[in-house]
């Protein structure tokens, strides 16, 4: 069995959106922080500037697969079934960062909440609930 620092690496190798975002993990314990440093290319609102909404949803989406692989890990990426994103205020030009809650986790399906934030944890800007198919291979 791989230690889960390995799995969480695999796993931001694997996915080529990951590296197009230029998301990192930092992993302390059994809590993970997902970290997306500010890039031009991710602004959508070159007037603010802000975060293109779709980068927000994906960050958002891939702090939730990352947990899971670690928390269940796989051969495979686990699959989102369904996700519901609440943006609650624009994304700014920083470093945002993430953590999700495995809420529950079944076999086969997990339940997951993510906040994102910049500045201050308590101050979230972007909020993600959804559930994911585990894909059962360790």
């Amino acid at each position: 069995m791989s230690l889960p620092a390995d799995q969480l690496e695999t796993f931001l190798q694997r996915v080529p959106y990951v590296r197009f975002l230029g998301m990192r993990a930092e992993l302390a314990g059994d809590e993970m922080t997902a970290i997306l440093p500010f890039a031009p290319h991710l602004v959508g609102n070159t007037f603010l500037p802000a975060l293109h909404g779709g980068v927000i949803g994906a960050f958002l989406e891939m702090t939730a697969l990352a947990q899971l692989s670690v928390a269940q890990p796989s051969a495979r990426v686990h699959k989102t079934i369904d996700v519901t994103i609440e943006y609650l205020k624009p994304g700014r030009a920083l470093t945002s960062y993430a953590r999700a809650d495995l809420r529950k986790v079944g076999r086969r399906i997990a339940n997951v909440h993510v906040e994102a934030w910049q500045e201050n944890r308590s101050q979230p800007f972007a909020a993600l609930r959804g559930h994911f198919l585990l894909s059962g291979e360790g």
